[in-house]
C-alpha cells in the first residue's frame, strides 16, 4: 500500500503510523511481572521493546493469595501452563468464601463461585429459594449450589464434562503465594523477551502534554519510551508524583485502613475456600496454601490501635505465626485518573480496595485487558484514554458498593464499628440497588460488571436482607413441578456429595510427577491424557 489511508463508504480513515516502539514498566511484583507478560504474548514480533526497571532493595507488597475465576483466563492469555503454575506457587483450589461472624457472632454464610438451581421458566432459581422458604420448605444453599457442598465437606471436583447437573455448576479459582506468582510471571515474560533492570528510579522527568519523557537511575543511567505502566505500588511514583493524578479517598464508605499479616504452617485436610471472620474493627482471612496457611486482619486504625490488634490477629491463629507480623497501611479508593497521557497506572499504582472479596489481582488483570481494547499508538488520543478512565471508575465504584454490602446490613448491635459501618450514608448506586433488592427481591447487573446478580444474591440473603415481594413470573410455574425439580437436585446433589474425592486428594494427583493425564481446566473440565 503506498500510502496509510483507505477509503471507505463513510468516508476516510487513518492507518496508525506511529505503533508503540518501546514500552517501560515501572516496578515489578504481581502487577508488573502480570503487565509483562500480557504485553509480551500480545506484542510479540511486533518490534516493540518492552523493558520491566524493578529494584531488588525495594520489597514488593503481595496484593493477595486469593483469586476468583477469571484468573484461568489470564493464564491461558499469556500462553502459561496451569499445572505448572499450580506446582510452582503452591496453589490450592477455592470454590468460595465462608464469611463468620458478619451477620452477628456465631452466624456463617457462603459466597461460591456459580449459580445454585437450574433455570426454570427461564427465571434464576434464586427467585424460587424465596418462594420455597416462605411456604416452609427447609432447603439450604448447600442442597443447591454444589461449590457450597464440596465446600463444606472440604472435598473438590472439576466442573462434569457431559454438562450435567450439579457438577457443570461447580466453578473455582485458586489460593496462591503471591511471591512465587511473580517469580513465575517474571521467568514467562523474560522468556518471551522481556528485558529487566535491577535499578531504583530516582526521578521522572515530564514533558509537555502530561507526558513522561524518561526515568533516571540512582547509578546515573536514564531510560526514556513511548508508553510507561506505572506498578510501583501505592507511592504511584509516575502517575501521581510525576503526573499529580490526584486521589479519591473512599474512607467514608470503607474506613478499614489498616492490615497485620504472618503465615501458620499448614495443616491435613487443606480447605477448598478463604474464611474471613469478623473481629471487633475489621475482619480477618485463612487461606490455605500446599505449604503454608496465609493470614491477616484488615482494620480501622480510628477503632482499634496496632497492639491492640496484633493481639487480636494473633488470638484468632490456628497456631503460632511462623513469622513476626507484618503491618500494611492503605487508603482504599482510586486516583482521579489512571492514565495519563502516556502514563498507564495498574495494580496499586491505580487505587485500592480490600481484599475482602479476593478482587486486588483480578483488577491488576481487567486494567491490562481494558488496556488492550484501548491500546494507544503514539499519539495517545485523548477518547481512548477517557474512556478508559471512565471504565475503571465504574469498574471501582461496582466493587466498593458489593464490598459495603457485607458491612451495611450487620446485627452486631452496641460494637462501635460495626454501629459506626450501620449507620454509613450509602452511595446513591448501592442505596438504589438496595431498594429495589428489598422491595422485589430483583438486582440489576450490567454487562461486564465482575458480581452478577447471583454473587448480589449470596452476600445480600448471608446478610439477612429478604425481599417484601418476589418476581411475580415465579407464581406461573405451578409449585408442584418446582418442588419435583428441587427434590431431584437433592437427590443429584447428595449423590455427587457422596462420590466427590477429598480437596487434598485432588491436590497430591495434581502435584503427582508420575501422573499421566491433567485436568482440562474451565468449563467441561475433565480428565485428559497429557499432550
Amino acid at each position: 500500500m503506498a500510502d496509510n489511508k483507505e477509503d471507505v463508504s463513510s468516508g476516510k480513515f487513518t492507518l496508525s503510523p506511529s505503533p508503540l516502539r518501546s514500552i517501560c514498566i515501572v516496578g515489578g511484583g504481581t502487577a508488573g511481572w502480570s503487565a509483562a507478560a500480557l504485553l509480551s504474548k500480545v506484542l510479540h514480533g511486533s518490534g516493540c521493546r518492552i523493558t520491566l526497571v524493578e529494584s531488588s532493595s525495594i520489597p514488593t507488597v503481595g496484593v493477595g493469595e486469593a483469586t476468583i475465576p477469571p484468573i484461568f483466563d489470564f493464564l491461558r492469555n499469556i500462553g502459561a501452563d496451569e499445572v505448572a503454575f499450580i506446582r510452582r506457587c503452591q496453589a490450592t483450589f477455592k470454590l468460595a468464601i465462608q464469611f463468620r461472624d458478619w451477620l452477628r457472632p456465631g452466624h456463617r454464610y457462603w459466597h461460591p463461585f456459580g449459580n445454585a438451581g437450574v433455570t426454570i421458566n427461564q427465571r434464576p432459581f434464586h427467585h424460587y429459594y424465596w418462594k420455597n422458604l416462605a411456604r416452609g420448605y427447609d432447603e439450604t444453599l448447600a442442597d443447591l449450589c454444589p461449590s457450597i457442598a464440596l465446600a463444606e465437606d472440604n472435598k473438590f471436583a472439576f466442573p462434569s464434562p457431559d454438562g450435567t447437573w450439579p457438577g457443570a455448576a461447580v466453578a473455582y479459582a485458586l489460593h496462591f503465594d503471591a511471591g512465587l506468582v511473580a517469580a513465575f510471571l517474571r521467568d514467562h515474560a523474560e522468556a518471551a523477551g522481556v528485558i529487566r533492570l535491577d535499578r531504583k528510579i530516582v526521578r521522572a522527568d515530564r514533558g509537555a502534554a502530561d507526558r513522561i519523557e524518561g526515568v533516571h537511575f540512582d547509578n546515573g543511567e536514564s531510560l526514556s519510551a513511548d508508553f510507561y505502566v506505572d506498578c510501583s505500588g501505592f507511592r504511584g511514583l509516575l502517575i501521581e508524583e510525576a503526573l499529580g493524578a490526584g486521589f479519591d479517598d473512599w474512607r467514608q464508605w470503607l474506613p478499614c485502613d489498616r492490615a497485620v499479616a504472618a503465615p501458620t504452617a499448614s495443616l491435613p485436610g487443606r480447605a477448598p475456600y478463604t474464611m474471613a471472620t469478623a473481629k471487633s474493627a475489621g475482619w480477618q482471612w485463612r487461606i490455605p496454601l500446599q505449604n503454608r496457611v496465609g493470614n491477616g486482619l484488615v482494620y480501622c486504625s480510628e477503632f482499634i490501635d496496632d497492639q491492640a490488634a496484633a493481639d487480636e490477629f494473633r488470638a484468632g491463629l490456628d497456631g503460632p505465626a511462623l513469622d513476626e507480623p507484618r503491618f500494611l497501611r492503605f487508603t482504599p479508593g482510586l486516583r482521579k485518573r489512571v492514565w495519563i497521557g502516556n502514563c498507564l497506572a495498574i495494580g496499586l499504582s491505580a487505587g485500592f480496595l480490600e481484599p475482602l472479596e479476593s478482587t486486588s489481582i483480578h483488577l491488576i488483570h481487567t486494567g491490562l485487558n481494558r488496556l488492550l481494547d484501548y491500546f494507544p499508538d503514539t499519539r495517545f488520543d485523548p477518547t481512548l484514554i477517557d474512556s478508559y478512565n471512565r471504565e475503571v471508575a465504574q469498574e471501582y465504584a461496582h466493587i466498593r458498593d458489593f464490598l459495603l454490602l457485607h458491612y451495611y446490613p450487620n446485627q452486631r448491635l452496641g460494637e462501635p464499628f460495626w454501629d459506626h459501618m450501620r449507620g454509613i450514608a450509602l452511595p446513591d448506586s448501592l442505596r438504589e440497588k438496595l431498594a429495589l433488592f428489598e422491595r422485589t427481591g430483583r438486582i440489576t447487573s450490567k454487562r461486564r460488571e465482575l458480581f452478577a446478580d447471583i454473587s448480589w444474591f449470596y452476600v445480600a440473603s448471608g446478610m439477612g436482607l429478604r425481599p417484601a415481594s418476589i418476581d411475580p413470573l415465579v407464581d406461573v410455574a405451578p409449585f408442584d413441578d418446582v418442588r419435583d425439580v428441587i427434590d431431584q437436585m437433592r437427590a443429584a446433589m447428595r449423590a455427587f456429595r457422596a462420590a466427590a474425592p477429598p480437596h487434598d486428594a485432588i491436590l497430591d494427583r495434581l502435584l503427582d510427577p508420575n501422573e499421566s493425564r491433567r485436568p482440562n481446566f474451565g468449563a467441561g473440565a475433565g480428565w485428559a491424557d497429557r499432550a
